[in-house]
Order: structure tokens, then sequence, then C-alpha cells
């Protein structure tokens, strides 16, 4: 699993062509936005949760925490994520490559409102050194996800 599977999910959505592999390690937000020369805000982190009886994923603006009161008022179950040797196994993605593209099995996918600010964002592709760059809208088109709000409220700088 992987980047090949990414490229296929793409594809069958006609969204071919997309994926960037870079030479370097891009598996964490600070690294993706360095690599990227973006702020840490617009790497899109995909996060995985276990709900006991089923896993679902989370997509986040790269500076984004979940709140827990948030998302148990939103799933009904404390926010748990997968531990990391067990994240390939469910989404056939590795730590630092995980997506919501291409998954092993099918997964219920929610995107954080938070995410709708921004004209792109930068989800990893499936690979610890792959990426795309995509709308909000096109994330969620493709993924056939759901707007959440489990986030954090975000501090904003004031405008000047």
């Amino acid at each position: 699993m992987g980047v090949e599977e990414v490229k296929l999910f793409l594809q069958h959505k006609k969204f071919p062509g997309r994926i960037v592999e870079h030479e370097q390690s891009i598996a964490t937000v600070e690294k993706a936005a360095a690599t990227l020369g973006v702020e840490e805000k617009l790497i899109a982190k995909t996060l995985t949760f276990n709900l006991k009886d089923r896993c679902l994923i989370v997509v986040t603006r790269g500076d984004a925490r979940i709140d827990n009161h948030k998302f148990k008022s939103t799933f009904n179950k404390k926010a748990r994520m997968v531990r990391p040797d067990e994240v390939e196994e469910i989404t056939g993605h590795p730590v630092g490559g995980v997506c919501p593209f291409g998954l092993k099995q099918p997964i219920d996918v929610y995107l954080d409102v938070s995410l709708k600010e921004f004209e792109f964002i930068f989800p990893a592709a499936g690979a610890a050194n792959a990426s795309i760059k995509i709308t909000p809208a096109e994330l969620i088109q493709i993924t056939d996800g759901l707007w959440v709000d489990v986030c954090q409220d975000v501090l904003r700088e004031p405008s000047p």
C-alpha cells in the first residue's frame, strides 16, 4: 500500500498526476511546511482514531489540536488515536504518510471546518515523502467526507 494506491485512487476519482514525491521526508507538519515552503497551518494532518466499534479519520489543519470535548460531543466517544504500530495495518499507509486517499479498508473520513478558510491545503499522499496540493472542496469531494468541528479554536493574529 502507499503512494501507488493513492495514485490509482486519485486517477479513479479523476484527479490524476497531482502527487509530488519529495527527496526528503515530510513526515511531520514542521518538515512538510519547510519542504513545501508554506505555513504549518496549510499542512493537512490526517489523524486516525479508534472508537472501539470502528475507526475513523479526521483531517485537520497543521497547527490545530483535537478538542476532546468537541470530539466526544460529535462522535459520542472519547478521542483515542490508533497506536502508531497499528496505523499502517488499518489505513495501508505508514505513519507520516497517512492520508484519506487509497485506504486499505473503508474508513469514514471527516474534515475539520478549520480547513475551509484556505484556498489550498497539503495532505500527505501515502508515503512519508509524498504530498498533494488540493482545495478543501476537492478534498471533501474526493473522500466523500463530512465536515465536523472537532478542533480547538486556533488563535488568529489580528488584522493590521
